[in-house]
């Protein structure tokens, strides 16, 4: 399986510093725990929360003025999230200006390199966690 060959790779660059032997020992012991390493990072993220995006919808506004500054021309972004939590869905509502949309979008590209680093190492599984 070349996900498999792919995240065997990344591991031992990881195990670069260990001996030849000892970076082929823990590689065996994380293969042979692989399923088990899964259901415990599947929990452990579980953990973090079970809230899960449903939908999205954005809108890009122009504020022209406000109660402080007669002439603002600030483009804002409205962002609405539905996010569905124990079988419930609650809807989330922010406005944000260019630096904070800025912001965001790096939080969520990091946590999507995050992601893509686990995924590499341990093979996401479309199940949940026992």
């Amino acid at each position: 399986d070349l996900n498999r060959q792919s995240g065997s790779t990344h591991v031992l660059s990881i195990l670069s510093d260990l001996d030849g032997g000892r970076a082929e020992a823990v590689l065996k012991v994380l293969n042979g725990r692989r399923d088990e390493l899964r259901r415990a990072l599947l929990r452990r993220t579980h953990h973090i929360s079970s809230a899960v995006l449903q939908d999205f919808d954005w809108q890009l506004k122009l504020s022209l003025s406000s109660s402080q500054i007669s002439s603002l021309q600030t483009p804002l972004l409205s962002l609405s999230l539905d996010v569905r939590e124990g079988g419930a869905t609650r809807p989330v509502t922010m406005e944000m200006n260019r630096e904070e949309l800025n912001t965001l979008i790096s939080s969520l590209e990091a946590a999507n390199k995050v992601i893509l680093e686990v995924k590499d190492c341990v093979p996401y599984a479309e199940s949940t966690p026992d």
